[in-house]
């Protein structure tokens, strides 16, 4: 299996870290949170990466050649032009996953101890589209899913906007976590072009096909996206 790693993105929220660098190269206990991630995807068994860049692009992938891919074998998806966002950056790597059934989407600026090889079987199992990482966390977005943790819409609670495509109630709000299990499959059906977020995609496909929660709650898990995050992380991961 593959995996793709988002680490084009601005890392506005890092400040000023990201003033002169990627937050994918955020430190954590002498580990950059991209070789954090790489190392966790080796622990489910992937060993090959695709990784977008765009912010600070040539320090990421100076990283990645100085250290070898930490084991690993990447691929960069140059978006040094224009930042697609998650979904248009998806969109330009999906040649990479050209003869795979399912593959592995992650940000980087996320830790987390959850059991993505156990993602990975549910996924399997299940037969879904595409298969979302979530906990039961304070958040001011969530993805709403049915009882049968099926996705049926999004909301933002700040702002009270709502979007249902599967009226299916009660619906159940549930923090997205970042990580994406998902079949090639979607790939013919991501109709948006440009700049755009997977969540637009998901709430696109979820009425005809099944996009399902994998609920971590219980595992280790942090946004690095704030400097006072980073501080946090580094209690959580040594």
């Amino acid at each position: 299996m593959k995996a793709m790693i988002f680490a084009a993105g601005l890392g506005t929220r890092l400040k000023p870290w990201t003033d002169k660098h990627p937050k994918a190269l955020a430190v954590v206990n002498g580990k950059t949170l991209l070789q954090r991630n790489i190392e966790y995807l080796q622990r489910a068994g992937i060993y090959d990466v695709i990784v977008n860049v765009h912010h600070f692009a040539d320090q990421v992938i100076s990283d990645i050649e100085r250290f070898d891919g930490w084991g690993s074998r990447i691929t960069i998806s140059n978006e040094t032009d224009a930042v697609l966002e998650t979904g248009g950056g998806l969109k330009k790597a999906a040649w990479y996953f050209e003869g795979e059934e399912d593959f592995v989407v992650m940000n980087a600026d996320i830790l987390t101890d959850m059991d993505l090889a156990a993602m990975i079987r549910q996924h399997l199992s299940g037969e879904a589209l595409a298969t979302l990482a979530t906990s039961d966390r304070t958040s001011s977005r969530y993805f709403l899913f049915n009882e049968g943790g099926l996705l049926c819409g999004w909301e933002n609670v700040k702002t009270g906007e709502q979007k249902i495509v599967r009226d299916e109630r009660p619906l159940h709000q549930q923090a997205f976590s970042g990580v994406h299990v998902i079949d090639t499959a979607i790939f013919p059906l991501m109709v948006q072009e440009g700049k755009f977020s997977m969540v637009d995609v998901y709430l696109t496909v979820a009425l005809l096909n099944s996009v399902q929660a994998f609920n971590h709650t219980g595992a280790t898990f942090i946004d690095v996206g704030k400097p006072e995050s980073l501080e946090k992380a580094e209690a959580l991961f040594p």
